[in-house]
């Protein structure tokens, strides 16, 4: 867990001095590449697997903060939270593909064939980000003039920005409200997000009785109605902040209150519905179609507190939502082992709620959508220049 923090954090640091394309692109192929690998390390034992899942994870460190590196250069300042919702949907998606596909190929042509299927089409994918992506609409050779003009000229982080490497002001950030705020706010998401995610299938065998076949599917749909509800949240959250509207910190407040405060109760409710598979069903389907409004918020955030220095917020904020994943997991599996009971699963949940509402006072406290004193730094930028 340590080396996959790090990593982010460096990753971030590093995508806000060379932009994302490498980062990103490099970090799928790695992936893709070692899970064509995964089925062989199986069979020869279960340390190579653990190995192989710890490179991984590694790997996918430098993806999600590059991601800012390359918004900040080609999203209009005006339009950064459904830019940055629409980016962050096809995450969903991948969630509801692969957890129906996954279902469906290991029930009829066996588990290594998952590996082999998404590991071939990360390659794909991977080579061709590689030929389509670039760090700057500055440095692509196939769109207009005009569309270039309008893409710097708009774009949250300006040519002339991102030419100059300012240094990091470590200190300031790291002491920051705001970003702390976001950091918890990101743990509380997670938490209840991975819950949900490495739970529901678990809950849904053992506490409803679905086959894996049926699981599959019911287990990724509400990840399938939180893809769309992401990106409606980014249309939603943009409105509300248009000029004469609201400021960007009520709407950052707002859209995290709605995204943390309502999928705890929905999956409290989830674990008094005892064994009504619709009730519990959709439970789960309002929960993370709820929970999209506070990831709008926090994906987007970094950008708000600081367009130079985004891509390094977004590692920090991911290195605590990455404890969340980590813990949330364990701790599921310490409560429910060998007694995956429904009485237990409301133990799950009640401290899931917990945490999320938790998350959810402290953003409201201490959180901002403004740019801070730090971001424009001019000792720094001046540093910058005399070095360059």
């Amino acid at each position: 867990m340590s080396v996959v923090a790090v990593l982010q954090v460096f990753g971030g640091w590093l995508g806000d001095r060379i932009g994302g394309k490498l980062l990103f692109g490099g970090g799928i192929a790695a992936t893709a590449g070692l899970t064509l690998l995964t089925p062989g390390a199986a069979y020869l034992h279960v340390s190579a697997v653990l190995l192989l899942r710890i490179i991984e994870g590694a790997c996918e460190g430098f993806m999600l903060p590059a991601t800012h590196a390359l918004i900040s250069r080609w999203t209009p300042s005006d339009e950064s939270t459904r830019y940055v919702s629409v980016v962050f949907a096809g995450q969903e998606g991948g969630i509801v593909v692969g957890m129906t596909l996954a279902g469906v190929l290991c029930a009829y042509v066996g588990w290594p064939s998952v590996f082999y299927l998404f590991g071939a089409v990360g390659c794909v994918w991977s080579s061709a980000w590689f030929f389509l992506c670039y760090n700057s609409p500055a440095a692509h050779p196939r769109i207009s003039k005009a569309e270039r003009a309008y893409l710097e000229a708009s774009a949250e982080l300006t040519a002339a920005d991102a030419a100059v490497k300012p240094k990091t002001p470590w200190r300031k950030i790291l002491t920051s409200a705001p970003v702390l705020a976001c950091c918890v706010a990101k743990f509380s998401h997670n938490w209840g997000y991975h819950t949900i995610l490495e739970g529901l299938p678990l809950f849904y065998y053992d506490v409803l009785g679905f086959n894996m076949s049926k699981n599959g599917f019911l287990a990724s749909l509400p990840f399938l109605v939180g893809c769309f509800m992401l990106v409606v949240a980014g249309q939603v959250g943009d409105w509300m902040r248009a000029p004469g509207r609201l400021s960007t910190t009520a709407v950052r407040k707002i859209l995290m209150s709605c995204g943390l405060v309502l999928p705890g109760l929905f999956i409290i409710m989830s674990g008094f519905f005892g064994c009504d598979r619709v009730l519990v069903v959709c439970a789960m389907v309002m929960d993370i179609a709820c929970a999209q409004f506070a990831w709008s918020s926090i994906a987007v955030n970094s950008l708000d507190l600081s367009v130079i220095h985004a891509a390094t917020l977004l590692g920090i904020t991911n290195t605590s939502g990455t404890v969340a994943s980590i813990g949330a997991p364990m701790v599921l599996g310490a409560l429910t082992n060998n007694n995956s009971t429904r009485a237990q699963w409301q133990k799950v949940f009640y401290l899931t709620a917990t945490i999320q509402w938790s998350g959810a006072i402290v953003y409201l406290l201490f959180g901002s959508g403004q740019s801070q004193d730090w971001d424009d730094d001019a000792e720094s930028l001046v540093t910058a220049e005399e070095k360059s």
